[in-house]
Order: C-alpha cells, then structure tokens, then sequence
C-alpha cells in the first residue's frame, strides 16, 4: 500500500462526506483510507452511508483524548508506506493529487522523506505558498500544515504526536523530524490541500494557547541564541502586520501572492 489517508472525526456532519468524497475521486488507487471517529452522534456517517461501502475505508470507531490522539490510533491502524492527515472539511486539491505525491516521492528515493507542497485557504480565498527550503527560521516561522505534508508511516510510529499540546502537537512533531528525526523534505509546487480553516485552533483562547505552545516547543528544540535571532528577525520584518494581512480576507490574497514570488526567487 502506497498512501494511508487517515481521516478522523467527530460529529462532523456532511464535511466527512465530503472529503471521502474527495479521497476517494483520485486517479492514482493505491490508498486506503483510514477512518478513526470517536464514537460520534450525530448523523455524519448515515449521510455517508453509501461512500462508507468502498472497500478501500476501513472504519474503527472507538474513544480517543482529542484530534491528536484519534490521529495516533489511526497510524497503528495503517498500512501504508506514506501517511496523509485529511481533517473533515479539508478535501484534496484536484483529482491527481496523490498521483503527482507518488511520482515526486519515487522520483526523490530518498529515505525518510517528508514531502510538502502548498494549499488552498478556503476561508480567505488565498493559496498559501510554503517555503521552498526548510531550515531552522522556517521550523520557527512558519512550517507546513499537516494538510500540506505526506510523512513516512515509520516517522509517525517511531514519534506519535505529543498530546500534551491541544494546539501545536503537529508542529513539534514537524520539529522533532527536522531535529531528531534525520527527515529529508521535498517541496512539491503544486496546492495539495483545499484547507478549511477557522478551526479550533483559531479562535481567540486557542491563539493565545497556541503561542504558549509555540514558546514552550521551540525553547526544546533551538539554542537561546537562535530564538534571539529568529525573534529580531520577525521584529524587523514587521511579522505582526503581515500576519494579519495573511488572515484577512481582503488582503490574504495580496500577502500571499509576493510571499510565493520571494520564494520563487530563493527557489
């Protein structure tokens, strides 16, 4: 098995239809798909009742501590070489999606290879271009959503997501490949994911938590005196501002179209 598209959910209504829906339309077939709920009560799965007969979804449903510890059960679920974390709402970008994924991964070889690319924000109607290249100001920056990455199914066995953190698990987990893991990355300029957003790690008591978190992580992983340069950095780029315009719908279009042109130059 190529891909494990891990799906979890929990009362998510007809968004679980939705991205079975899109997993399930893609041209390239060597997936299945794992389906983790957390014994949910609404009626997500009697509207996806007739996607839910294709034997490619395998559906177990049992108790979990929250979305990090649903994603955990479903890695020791799958059997694929490459794991792949579709939230409910979020959907594959087009119908060959997995099948640029494959090819770019066979064509690199290398082992222990994370590969990422970009996606499309629905909520602001911008495509959020990731850097190119992955270093420790990106790992402090801004890496690449769990939408955007294709991980080695051994990566995530070898370090489960920390459910410590409510917010930010997949990002020390990022870190922890970048760091300990001995990870190779590839960006693939191609948008991978339709991403929802407006989650609940965006409201305004999570924003706060997730710098807490932020904070916490990176003060394992970098030395005092990368978090200094890294911090007077965002400092004078005037990161604030630009991460307002990011999340704006007015501007979230403008901000990402030069960030995609700067990185196309670095590139």
């Amino acid at each position: 098995m190529f891909f494990s598209l891990i799906v979890v959910s929990l009362n998510s209504g007809e968004k679980l239809k939705k991205s079975l829906e899109s997993a399930l339309s893609q041209s390239f077939t060597d997936f299945e798909i794992i389906l983790k709920d957390g014994n949910s009560t609404d009626d997500s799965f009697d509207r996806a009742r007739e996607l839910l007969k294709d034997p490619r979804i395998k559906v177990y449903r049992e108790s979990d501590e929250g979305i990090y510890d649903a994603m955990n059960q479903a890695v020791q679920y799958a059997s694929g070489d490459y794991v792949y974390f579709l939230n409910c709402g979020d959907y594959l970008y087009d119908t060959d999606t997995l099948q640029k994924v494959a090819e770019a991964i066979q064509k690199d070889g290398r082992e222990n290879l994370i590969l990422y690319g970009n996606m499309y924000h629905q909520y602001t109607e911008a495509i959020v271009t990731h850097s190119p290249v992955i270093d420790g100001f990106t790992c402090y920056r801004n890496v690449p959503c769990h939408q955007a990455c294709f991980f080695p199914r051994s990566l995530c066995r070898k370090k489960p997501f920390d459910i410590s953190y409510k917010i930010r698990a997949d990002y020390e987990h990022f870190l922890w490949c970048f760091y300990h893991g001995k990870a190779s990355f590839l960006y693939l300029p191609e948008v991978l994911a339709s991403y929802e957003g407006g989650g609940f790690s965006e409201t305004k008591e999570n924003k706060k938590r997730s710098k807490r978190e932020h904070s916490r992580i990176t003060e394992y992983y970098m030395t005092s005196g990368e978090l200094f340069r890294y911090k007077a950095i965002l400092f004078l780029t005037l990161a604030p501002l630009r991460t307002r315009m990011a999340d704006s719908k007015h501007f979230s279009k403008l901000y990402n179209g030069i960030r995609a042109f700067v990185y196309r130059i670095k590139a």
